[in-house]
């Protein structure tokens, strides 16, 4: 472990030696961007959704006590999404997608030995082909927690209203009750470690693939459980020094 430790760290400082030019750099970071962000809003837009209705419905299903006011519905609801929901589950779905195109892809390159002409033409291979993924990620991961704690909320919205477990009035006061900024600002900043660790833990295990396409789809299903798990210990991290 500690020796694959150190490769990574060595992998990660490998992307920062012979940079590319800024363009060829930034043409680069729009394409992957593009992979990344733009083709995950469906699957993200779909999973926050129903979330926010799911937690809707099971929040007000447990919540009978008629001394609570219904609008604490929403609150948990908009709680819920802002600190946990969005940023976590978002990356762990993004881990999967996202997570396995670049191992895959990167070892495919790998295999067939496009990598490898990549270097004998004097080109840093992990600078022209890791690094722009990791910017994209980093640019696109906190754009998709937005949308999905939007959605997830609206999905709350919706799914409460129509089951007439609360009306809209006290699911709007809810979500305006008591609430913090900072919180905002704490899953975008979960959403950068995240957006980090599955984008270079994904590209680490796609780059040193070796062997064939059995291998490639080893790379890729490493790839994902190494991110998700890094993902859950972040969290934690993450909630217990910022909170």
């Amino acid at each position: 472990m500690v020796k694959t430790f150190g490769s990574f760290l060595l992998f990660l400082q490998s992307m920062l030696s012979r940079g590319e030019r800024f363009k060829t750099l930034w043409n680069r970071t729009i394409d992957e961007a593009i992979l990344i962000g733009v083709d995950s809003v469906f699957i993200v837009s779909l999973v926050s959704a129903f979330i926010g209705a799911v937690t809707c419905v099971q929040i007000s299903y447990n919540l009978v006590n008629p001394l609570i006011p219904k609008a604490t519905i929403g609150y948990m609801v908009r709680e819920m999404t802002i600190l946990e929901l969005a940023p976590t589950i978002t990356s762990i779905v993004l881990a999967g997608k996202v997570g396995s195109s670049i191992a895959g892809g990167l070892g495919t390159m790998r295999i067939t030995e496009q990598i490898d002409a990549l270097e004998v033409m004097g080109i840093n291979s992990s600078s022209y082909l890791v690094l722009p993924r990791i910017l994209a990620s980093l640019l696109m991961f906190p754009l998709l927690v937005i949308l999905a704690m939007g959605l997830s909320i609206m999905g709350g919205y919706i799914a409460g209203t129509l089951s007439g477990s609360i009306s809209a009035q006290e699911y709007i006061e809810g979500i305006r009750e008591d609430f913090i900024p900072y919180n905002i600002l704490f899953a975008l900043i979960k959403s950068l470690v995240f957006a980090f660790l599955i984008s270079a833990i994904s590209s680490f295990k796609g780059f040193n693939t070796r062997g064939g396409a059995l291998e490639v789809g080893a790379a890729s299903t490493g790839a994902v459980t190494n991110s998700i798990i890094a993902i859950l210990i972040a969290d934690f991290v993450l909630a217990a020094v910022l909170l």
